[in-house]
């Protein structure tokens, strides 16, 4: 059975998505982003956009900064079912944490026979511990920024900051524009020398 879809209001506006071309780059421009660290900012990258709900349309990760053209949409009107959460939930937990979030479900439901009042807001609340960090720019790049910090952190036996300030964005129109920011982000490793060539992916947008 499909269950009614919990959303925080701020969260329910219908509107056109809306691009970013964001950058950021690691302090004092240090060139530590080998074949190795790329992989996984790629997986780390992949994993956010399943949990957040953007769409990464062009990337491109030089040695020491990278680009992104991000596609931040808003939340559907109707929100998110039980289903659409946990699987979102699913890219970036193991699967205890979603167990755990599964049992906290069917917690709530249950107490209905014993305590209908206030169902709703323990409903509401349990989605908006998770989802005030989907459909949003800057929730997308803490996300990421930080699970690639922390791994690299592990990996190389460092501590503290990785990247250098806050990222920085512009918000892009679509159409031409959008074109425009796709071919010079894919284009960046020919200007810096690193291959002679672009291989296009064949994006469209």
């Amino acid at each position: 059975m499909r269950h009614a879809r919990w959303l925080a209001d701020w969260r329910k506006a219908a509107g056109k998505p809306v691009l970013y071309h964001v950058i950021s780059r690691v302090v004092d421009r240090r060139f530590v982003l080998g074949t190795e660290e790329k992989e996984k900012f790629r997986a780390l990258m992949r994993m956010q956009e399943k949990f957040t709900g953007c769409r990464v349309l062009s990337y491109c990760l030089m040695d020491n900064h990278f680009h992104l053209l991000l596609e931040v949409p808003t939340m559907a009107e109707a929100g998110l079912s039980d289903d659409e959460l946990l699987k979102r939930l699913a890219a970036i937990y193991n699967e205890a944490f979603v167990a755990g979030v599964v049992k906290e479900f069917a917690d709530a439901r249950a107490a209905v026979y014993v305590n209908a009042s206030g169902l709703e807001d323990a409903l509401a609340a349990l989605y908006e511990r998770f989802t005030y960090r989907m459909h949003d720019l800057a929730e997308f790049m803490k996300g990421l920024l930080q699970r690639f910090t922390q791994w690299f952190n592990r990996t190389h036996s460092r501590s503290g900051t990785l990247w250098e300030d806050r990222f920085k964005s512009v918000i892009v129109e679509d159409g031409v524009a959008a074109r425009t920011i796709a071919a010079y982000i894919d284009l960046n490793p020919v200007r810096a020398g690193m291959v002679k060539h672009y291989k296009g992916t064949g994006l469209s947008l």
